[in-house]
Order: C-alpha cells, then sequence, then structure tokens
C-alpha cells in the first residue's frame, strides 16, 4: 500500500508465514495461488482475483502474507503465483532492493513514467506486471464538511490560497516526507503550524478533526470511514501524491500467460476509487467477509456468473 500506511489485519486465508518461510501448494500449473497482504484491501482484491481466476478455469487458494519482505521472494520464486500491488510504492520497494535504500525513488506521479520503472524493474525478477486499473490507494488529506463549507474548499489549492493556518493529524515521519508536509508547503503553499503525531488515517486523527483540535488528517483515497466522522477529502489538483494505482504483479513462468490476463484485466474496465472504499467499509464497518463482498460486487458488475 502506499508509503506512509500502517494497515490493520483482516485476514482471509491462512497466514503461511513461518520464521521467514513462506510454503505453498506445490507445482501445478492449474493451480494459482493468490498473495495478500493482510490488510483488508488486500485481502478484497485477492479474493477478487482468485474468483475471476477460478471462473477462468484455474484453481486458486489465498496465502496471507503480512510483510513485503517475504512475498515478493515468494512471488519470484513461483510460491505465490499473483499479488496485488500499487504502482509507485513497489515500483520504490524493487528499486531500493535493487540499488539500495539510498536510491532516488522512481515512483512520480505519472502513471506512464511509474509503470515503465516498475516494469524495468520487475521484469529481470521473473515478473511481469500487468496493466494498472482505475482504482487508486493514494495518501490523501481530509477536513472537516463544516470546515470545507465554511472556507469554500474542495482541493488543496483552495486550502493554500485561503492562508488558513492548519495543524495536520498525521504519522511523524510527515515531517520530512516530500508527499506530506514538505510537499503541502512547497507545492500548495499551505502553512502547517505543526504535525500531531496521531498516526494516518487513524481513529484519534480523524477525531482530532472532527473536533476541531487539528485542521487537517493524512489518509488514504479508499478511506471507507470519512462520512462517519463527519471528513471530506480534498482533491490533489496539482498532483504531489504518487501514482499508486491497483496493478496484478505475476510470476512470470506460471501466471504469465494471456489467459491469466485477460480473467484480471477485466476488473481493469470496472473497479474504481469509490468502489473500492466502499468494500473497504462493507468489511470493516459491516463486518462483511471479505469473500462474500467480493462476490457480491463481481456479480453486481457482470464479471461472475
Amino acid at each position: 500500500m502506499v508509503a506512509l500506511l500502517t494497515a490493520t489485519a483482516c485476514s482471509t486465508g491462512p497466514s503461511l508465514e513461518d520464521r521467514g518461510q513462506v510454503t505453498a501448494p506445490p507445482g501445478d500449473r492449474h493451480h494459482l495461488t493468490i498473495g495478500s497482504a493482510g490488510f483488508t484491501e488486500s485481502d478484497l482484491l485477492a479474493q477478487m482475483y482468485a474468483q475471476l481466476l477460478n471462473q477462468a478455469g484455474y484453481k486458486t487458494s489465498i496465502l496471507t502474507v503480512a510483510n513485503r519482505e517475504l512475498y515478493e521472494p515468494a512471488l519470484e520464486s513461483g510460491q505465490i503465483d499473483v499479488v496485488p500491488e500499487y504502482a509507485a510504492t513497489f515500483a520504490d520497494w524493487l528499486n531500493a532492493r535493487t540499488h539500495g535504500a539510498d536510491a532516488k525513488p522512481v515512483g512520480s506521479p505519472d502513471l506512464a513514467t511509474t509503470m515503465k520503472a516498475l516494469r524495468t524493474l520487475a521484469t529481470p525478477r521473473g515478473l511481469t506486471v500487468l496493466p494498472p486499473g482505475r482504482a487508486v490507494d493514494q495518501n490523501a488529506f481530509a477536513v472537516s464538511a463544516a470546515y470545507a463549507r465554511a472556507h469554500g474548499l474542495t482541493t488543496l489549492s483552495d486550502l493554500g490560497a485561503a492562508k488558513l493556518k492548519v495543524r495536520l493529524a498525521a504519522g511523524d515521519e510527515c515531517v520530512q516526507r516530500p508527499y506530506c508536509e514538505p510537499g503541502l508547503r512547497k507545492v500548495y503553499g499551505i502553512d502547517i503550524t505543526g504535525v500531531d503525531p496521531k498516526g494516518v488515517g487513524t481513529t484519534q486523527a480523524k477525531r482530532a478533526v472532527q473536533d476541531g483540535r487539528d485542521q487537517m488528517v493524512l489518509t488514504t483515497t479508499t478511506d471507507a470511514t470519512l462520512d462517519s466522522f463527519g471528513l471530506v477529502l480534498l482533491a490533489d489538483d496539482r498532483h504531489l501524491q504518487n501514482a499508486d494505482y491497483l496493478v496484478p504483479v505475476v510470476n512470470r513462468s506460471r501466471a504469465g500467460s494471456d489467459r491469466v490476463a485477460k480473467a484480471l484485466g477485466r476488473l481493469n474496465d470496472v473497479l474504481t476509487t469509490r468502489d473500492l472504499a466502499g468494500m473497504n467499509q462493507q468489511v470493516d464497518g459491516w463486518r462483511r467477509l471479505p469473500a462474500d463482498v467480493a462476490r457480491t460486487y463481481l456479480k453486481d458488475k457482470g464479471l461472475l456468473t
């Protein structure tokens, strides 16, 4: 997920991590193992991938491996065949793994540039990055609906132009991350008076904005709980955030076929950021099972019979 996020686990598949090892069913070209990173959104995507691949004639299972340091090597080795990823974040992660932790980031707000860099890094590792869809899970900034109405705010540019003093609820790393406080100042001219270290999109952070102790909160574009706190997102109209579009990444030798690409590509035409936020809400707020939410969505969209 987005680089700042700390995800809450809501697993649907078995976690098969054991002292740094990932185990999976024996190699079978008709059986594909889908990886989930163990948080709600990843579970939902893994379920949708599995159900679409089942319909395409594959048998599937889902492995929950919350640590990218474990599931990416398992993807390279073929222990995992398919995993949902985020374009810019995964590009930067592979770049750091390839060129060192101090390597200049290659993810950017431009999707085409990001995808080119990602595929350049993934290909030598035996991975194929399938085309991105419409859904994107980026860092985002929200204010209270009342605050937005009072000051006529719909975009981050509006907030900068309003010359308001803004205390930001976010993770403590926000003070140095280029897409957080420094970027808000440089790109939008927003007067950040301080960062309240309550975490990224946490309940405490949202309540601080709801109560007026802070004016803005760092969250994500697929946050399903904003309405319950009376919060609204301000559009990133100058594209500060990186292009973290959802992309399926597959092990080329085991799942690099046109059949797999076609099955998963059907999701690209329909799944939107709003759809994903709504499904997250059904799991996190309504306590529905990811498998059931995924199945209902795919059937409603005519992707599953």
